[in-house]
């Protein structure tokens, strides 16, 4: 019977690693296809390369935090945090968060990544640790929004400052959400151990 149930869990995992896996792949093809359509959409190799490269890093770290637990806030913590970084490495490449996507003030993001994933490596992915490093990774989102309208980094851009508040209130929100969901997979872990 207890077999019977794993399998049916694994073909049901089986089943959304696939569409996961689909959605990425075409993902990757709307910009093939958009090209047909609009002079807009310029992609060359390198484009295709490096969104490709950022897709795969992404799933592949989400496939193998899935396979860490069955903890499902734990796997929604990790989902919401790749889905966080993801966005923000796909906007500020495509198009620039602070002005344009050459303004070198947009490197400060890369620091915000580095507190996660340095904050991910010293919590040992434990969920509590986890939770304490995605509050200091939202912390970090906002004092580089901070520090981008304090000094005025990007405001010859038409949007600024609107986009830099806009995308830095929606970062810091993914970032506290994903703290959250490792807390609550934290409070999960002590109540089950806790459980006689």
């Amino acid at each position: 019977m207890a077999g019977r149930g794993e399998i049916g869990g694994g073909q049901r995992g089986s089943v959304w690693r696939m569409v996961g896996w689909t959605i990425a792949a075409l993902a990757l093809l709307l910009p093939l296809v958009a090209m047909r359509f609009t002079d807009e959409v310029n992609w060359d190799e390198t484009d295709f390369a490096f969104a490709g490269g950022l897709i795969v890093a992404t799933g592949v770290t989400f496939e193998l935090a899935a396979r860490r637990t069955n903890n499902k806030a734990y796997r929604a913590a990790v989902g919401v945090a790749l889905a966080a970084a993801f966005s923000l490495i796909w906007i500020n490449a495509a198009v620039g968060i602070i002005g344009s996507e050459n303004n070198p003030a947009n490197l400060m993001y890369g620091g915000v990544l580095a507190v996660g994933i340095v904050g991910a490596v010293i919590a040992r992915f434990k969920p509590s640790g986890m939770a304490r490093a995605f509050f200091l990774t939202a912390l970090t989102q906002g004092m580089v929004g901070v520090i981008a309208l304090a000094a005025g980094f990007g405001s010859a851009a038409p949007s600024f400052p609107e986009a830099v508040v806009f995308l830095t209130g929606f970062f810091v929100a993914l970032w506290l959400l994903s703290a959250y969901l490792f807390r609550k997979a934290a409070q999960e872990q002590t109540s089950a151990v806790a459980a006689p």
